[in-house]
Order: structure tokens, then sequence, then C-alpha cells
């Protein structure tokens, strides 16, 4: 299916922005979504807040979505919020998608998490290393979800930093895939075979849109991670990773890629092509790497010849601090030295006269001079 440009902009949620989304900026969505959406509240977080469920579609196929399961990675959650306006505007081609297919969706699956801009939810546990004890109400709710709806596919819903870079290229890991594995040597099971098959899918039609910025996400297995866990399961199951995109802090950019990543699943899945595509090719997706910093200073000793060898440079990461229901981002210095296999999402060279003079115009000069 392809959507232009200007289809994706009629169907883009526009209330939703920025980084900092929580229930009561997607509650006023789920009130007026129509009837053929079923909106249930599914189960409470640690302090009470509700967690919802979005069901539509009529199909035999099965597909269950999560988001923010760490609750300041919003970017997949205006993703699916686009999707459920998609399916409202009823186009030809996502009809067969309703007619074959049974979507349910939790978009947020930490309230408090996202309320706090945190990763962690009340009590302080990552959701995502409590699959096996569930010891948290989120994590119950999850799986009691799983359980009764008995999924043939399901989608773990994630961000990621801007650190990451795909391979040893200056590309930005803008969308990472990961098929989880589901045991230590990490085998390729019927399951994971799916899972693989899908993120080719997806790979080739992003491609075309960003070249080079698809990573492939550590699969180290961890059975204390949701995602591994319903791999053991047998339920083909992908991780989807939304990153950076060349100065988009604010991530609407990546949101809509990873709103064609879901739509091309699912029409994938739906008209029954999944086969076609060979597993193989999933290992030809670049391994992401961290090797980004938001801001990297090269020729330091330039500044401070006394501190600094000839050659050193700095880099610099962003730490996203919630600021009036806004995330600042406040420049950290988090390494020095040697940085020459490093890259930068924005870079000043102090040996070129006019980037030292805009270095000396910014907040953080103070911060690299002391």
């Amino acid at each position: 299916m392809v959507i232009s440009q200007d289809t994706y902009n009629s169907v883009k949620e526009k209330t939703l922005k920025g980084r900092y989304i929580t229930l009561d900026h997607i509650k006023p969505i789920l009130d007026r979504l129509p009837d053929n959406f079923q909106v249930k509240v599914i189960g409470h977080s640690v302090n009470k807040s509700p967690i919802h469920a979005v069901t539509f579609g009529t199909g035999k196929i099965k597909i269950l979505m999560w988001s923010q399961m760490h609750g300041n990675e919003s970017t997949t959650t205006k993703a699916v919020f686009d999707l459920f306006n998609l399916f409202q505007s009823n186009p030809e081609d996502c009809k067969a998608i309703l007619r074959n297919c049974t979507i349910k969706v939790i978009p947020m699956l930490n309230p408090d998490g996202a309320k706090a801009y945190t990763r962690i939810n009340a009590n302080k546990v990552d959701l995502n290393r409590d699959a096996q004890e569930r010891t948290q109400p989120e994590s119950n709710v999850l799986r009691t979800c799983y359980e009764d709806f008995m999924p043939d596919y399901c989608f773990n819903l994630h961000g990621q930093r801007t650190i990451f870079n795909v391979g040893n290229t200056p590309k930005p890991a803008t969308v990472s895939f990961l098929a989880p594995a589901f045991d230590e040597e990490r085998s390729i099971s019927p399951s994971r075979a799916q899972s693989m098959r899908l993120i080719v899918a997806m790979n080739n039609v992003l491609q075309n849109l960003i070249p080079g910025q698809i990573g492939r996400y550590d699969d180290g297995f961890n059975a204390n991670c949701v995602g591994d866990t319903f791999q053991m399961l047998d339920i083909p199951t992908i991780l989807f990773e939304a990153g950076h995109y060349f100065n988009d802090y604010e991530r609407e950019h990546t949101r809509n890629y990873i709103f064609i990543a879901l739509l091309t699943a699912l029409e994938v899945i739906s008209d029954d092509s999944l086969n076609g595509f060979k597993k193989e090719m999933y290992f030809g997706i670049p391994d992401n790497n961290k090797l980004f910093y938001d801001i990297l200073i090269s020729n330091v000793h330039i500044i401070d010849p006394g501190k600094y060898k000839s050659g050193d440079a700095i880099g610099l990461l962003f730490k996203e601090t919630l600021q009036n229901e806004l995330i600042a981002f406040i420049p950290q210095i988090e390494n020095s030295g040697n940085l020459q296999n490093y890259f930068g999402h924005k870079t000043y060279d102090c040996s070129q006269e006019n980037d030292l003079s805009a270095l000396k115009t910014q907040t953080f000069w103070n911060l690299i001079k002391s």
C-alpha cells in the first residue's frame, strides 16, 4: 500500500506532537474513536491510572501491539494514533486488512512513567525486564491481555536514543528492528523466522525512503524481556525502535516512518505474502552501533591547549529533562579525547574560524571551557 505524503499529513493526529505524550493527551482521542474501535480499560498502573486497549478489525489473524512500555518512548504512540486515523478514513486498501485481521493496541502501557517522563514505572521497575516474574501491575496487564487475545503476531513498540548509528556509517538509526531471540544460542525457530521475514518486508519499503538509516537491534537473549518471552511462546514478535532523524529531536519525521512500517507489516500479514520474503535478508540489515554524539566538537586543544592534546574532541549528549510539560534538551559532556571514529548530529571544528565563532555563541560554551 502506497501512502502519499499528503495522505499521511491528512491522517496525522495533530493533537499529539513532541516528545511528552501522557494519558491526558491520548484520553480525549480515545473517547472520540468511533464505535468500530472498541476501547476498553484492561487494567491499572501502580498509581491507578487506567491502561487502555483499542481493538478494531474483524479478521481471524490477530495482531497485538503495545507502546510506551517505557514511559519516555512516545514516538510509536504518536504513530499508532496516526494509524487509527487512517483506518477511520477507511481507504479501499485498508478494508482488506480490517477484513482479514483483528488488531489490538495498548497505546500506553506505562502511563505513570509517561507522566513522569521516565523509562521505569512508578515503582522504579523497568517493565521490559519483568516478563518472567511479573512483579508489576502493568506487566500483568500485558500478559493477561496476551493470554486473553492469543495473538498470532506481537509488535513491541519502543524508542531509542540519538547515540545509535547504522553499522559504521555516519547515518542515524532512524528505525531499527529486532526479531528477538528465544534461546541463548539465538536459534531461528519458526516464529523467529516469521519475525525476520516481516522485518525484511518493512526494510524493503523504508530503504526507498530513508536509505541506509535502518538498523538491526542487538539480539542478545534475555528471558526477562517481553519480546524474548513471547518469542519463546512461539509467537512471531517484532521489536520496533523509533530513533533519530536528522535534526528531528521531536521525532515528528520518525513517527511517519514508524507509521509506514506498521502499515507495511499489517498489509503483508493481511495478504498472506510473508513467505515471499527471505529470512536470510534480515542479516543483511546492518547492526546498530553507538557512535553518535548530539554535538561533536573537534580540535578542542585550540580552546584549551593545557587540557587537551592536538586532535582531541569533546562529545556532548543531551539530557532529556521535563520542564513545564515540555522536554528540554540539556547538553552535557559525555566524553573527550580521541573521538575520531565517532560522529556528531551537530559538529564544530575549532580550527575553523566560523565554527569557533559560532561555538562561542552557544549556551554550552562555558560548559566546554570549564
